[in-house]
């Protein structure tokens, strides 16, 4: 099933706590502060994973939180940090924060990746407020809680070409002629209706994309049809062919 747009909630780890601690060993009764700073909250980071080519995995789950960072620990032992998530995503990927509409990311090649949010920083524990003049600390720092935001995620197909035309023009005939791609193929109108991507092979070493999209009536920008549903996938195309 091809799915191009998505809402999901993202929430980055909360930091660890800092810890008040102080040495005590035989022969120092009275040692100095030794609180570890806590560890840093994981963050949630998408990357371009090129062979996917729709957003169908985000519609089983759509809250993603990263691991929280564990706490300082007494012998100035740090707490460990938060484990990052990995969020793959087909290139073409746009993701918006719904609540102020700023693009947060837009992926565009496999294997790029970016922070859609940040774990928050981890606590200092007590030994970081040590002076000469305030040598027993019993300050500690919470960790920060980690960025959360809800993000609305839109795929856009990058591909070399993109087929346009009105309904039954015999794009995925010329599509499923020139690639591997089988898309179904009737005589009625609106037999695509969702975007076929194809990869044609000219040589050993060469390639290129085509990308079949569904057919395109007139008035579509204003919603007729298919409307804007699928005109977004012709934006990226280096070559539009019309059939």
């Amino acid at each position: 099933m091809f799915i191009d747009r998505v809402v999901i909630k993202v929430e980055g780890g909360t930091g660890g706590s800092g810890c008040t601690s102080f040495r005590r060993e035989w022969r120092t009764p009275m040692g100095g502060p030794d609180g570890g700073d806590g560890g840093r909250g994981g963050s949630v980071i998408v990357r371009g994973d090129s062979n996917l080519a729709t957003l169908l995995d985000y519609t089983y789950r759509d809250k993603w939180l990263a691991e929280r960072g564990e706490h300082g620990m007494g012998a100035n032992k740090s707490g460990r940090s938060g484990a990052d998530i990995i969020m793959p995503v087909p290139p073409g990927t746009i993701l918006r924060d719904l609540d102020t509409g700023e693009i947060v990311a837009e992926i565009l090649e496999d294997g790029q990746e970016a922070v859609i949010a940040p774990g928050g920083r981890g606590g200092k524990g007590n030994a970081f407020f040590a002076t000469a003049t305030h040598q027993s600390p019993r300050e500690w720092q919470p960790g920060e809680e980690g960025v959360v935001r809800t993000i609305e995620m839109e795929l856009k197909l990058i591909a070399d070409v993109g087929l346009v035309g009105q309904p039954n023009a015999g794009k995925s005939t010329l599509l499923s002629v020139i690639s591997a791609a089988r898309p179904k193929i009737a005589d009625y109108p609106f037999t695509t209706l969702q975007p076929n991507l194809g990869v044609v092979q000219l040589s050993d070493q060469r390639t290129f994309v085509v990308a079949d999209i569904p057919g395109i009536i007139e008035g579509a920008h204003e919603g007729k049809g298919l409307g804007l549903q699928f005109l977004r996938h012709i934006e990226r195309t280096r070559i539009l062919a019309f059939l």
